[in-house]
């Protein structure tokens, strides 16, 4: 893995290696890609506030999580397709967090399947569960997750629709999430179901009707530990507590649902103030630096959680290159926090972050300025 100094040197080589309608579904986002990119505007929008003239030579970048130590305040999100970008799919990135010492959130779409995966890795799992409005099925499923030792439930709120991602659509490429279906197919089918004088499908592309009551059923029949995914609105947040979450889980899936909403790290102040203390709050959407880590970390997140670092690294090596870069994510943690002049993440709170104006456009590369001048090249 010393073929990867860099992060950078990760997302160029899995530009090299995957084919372009699965770069493009890694990389890219939904219709405008508004949101997407709103994701990395806000991150860069913020300055660092650094302290100097302090003893920062035991800085310790660990954090704790549903009472787990992680070695650095970093989780791998849930990422349904993640066979297309390793063989050996979530098992890859479960044994990676295994091997590093983080938590990896189990999409209910990864193969090689939930169980699976807990059977091949000792790793703190949770699992990320896509409602559907059948009783029997939520129970039946709840039960398998549990008797599986997951340690919590990812209840998936944001994307009970499959969205439009226009590239996926213009590429052909059809993800294990959409389960081959087509928009034009989900139409056909409606007009036929009218025809026959049935009541047309309200399912979308992928979707349920999701409700509190879905959710109270899964926190009650699994007696685990609830996180609530999707979350990006003060007012949710607050629903969240009053419903008995645990944990608010700030995403927008990556710009990968709605179009044009906000940047996630933008509402996570609000969010945090609207949980005050009652849930932990994690978040996704953007984040792909140790800098961007501790930005989050300074505005009340518990942790990060990154999906399309994970997906490029899986991409340019599997297991072994998803493992490098965590290291070089603690690498940048632990420079960036002796830079700014603090040892342990529980100092870092709002006073080390201003608003600043982006040097540069947004873009979901646009942290990465020789991957960048490497495809305007191409």
């Amino acid at each position: 893995m010393l073929s990867f100094p860099t992060l950078q040197d990760l997302v160029w080589a899995a530009r090299q290696n995957l084919p372009k309608p699965v770069w493009d579904f890694v990389t890219f986002g939904t219709e405008t890609e508004t949101t997407l990119r709103r994701n990395r505007q806000s991150i860069d929008s913020l300055a660092f506030l650094p302290r100097i003239m302090r003893d920062v030579s035991e800085v310790d970048p660990s954090a704790t999580f549903f009472h787990t130590k992680l070695r650095i305040p970093v989780l791998l999100a849930p990422i349904g397709s993640i066979k297309l970008l390793d063989p050996a799919g979530a098992l890859a990135a479960a044994k990676a967090a295994e091997s590093f010492g983080t938590m990896h959130i189990v999409s209910g779409f990864a193969e090689p399947g939930f169980e699976a995966v807990a059977k091949g890795s000792t790793a703190p799992l949770i699992y990320a569960l896509h409602p559907r409005a059948e009783p029997s099925f939520l129970d039946d499923l709840v039960d398998r997750v549990r008797a599986c030792g997951y340690r919590a439930i990812a209840f998936v709120s944001e994307a009970a629709y499959y969205s439009r991602r226009e590239r996926d659509l213009m590429n052909g490429l059809n993800t294990v999430a959409k389960r081959g279906r087509t928009y034009a197919s989900y139409l056909q089918q409606q007009r036929e179901e009218k025809a026959k004088g049935m009541v047309p499908s309200k399912e979308g592309l992928l979707g349920t009707m999701i409700s509190w009551g879905m959710l109270e059923r899964v926190r009650q029949r699994s007696g685990l530990p609830i996180i609530l995914k999707g979350v990006t609105t003060a007012e949710d947040a607050r629903l969240a507590v009053e419903h008995g979450v645990d944990v608010v889980y700030i995403s927008n899936h990556g710009g990968r649902a709605i179009d044009h909403g906000r940047g996630t790290i933008q509402v996570l102040p609000e969010i945090v103030e609207a949980v005050q203390g009652r849930a932990e709050v994690i978040i996704d959407g953007g984040f792909v630096r140790g800098t961007d880590v501790l930005k989050a970390i300074s505005l009340g997140a518990r942790a990060v959680c990154m999906g399309r670092m994970q997906s490029w690294a899986l991409a340019a090596g599997g297991q072994a290159a998803l493992e490098r870069m965590l290291e070089i994510l603690e690498e940048e943690i632990i420079v960036t926090m002796g830079l700014l002049g603090i040892n342990r993440l529980s100092e870092l709170d709002s006073t080390y972050v201003a608003p600043t104006q982006p040097v540069v456009p947004a873009h979901p590369l646009s942290a990465f300025p020789v991957v960048m001048e490497r495809l305007a090249k191409d």
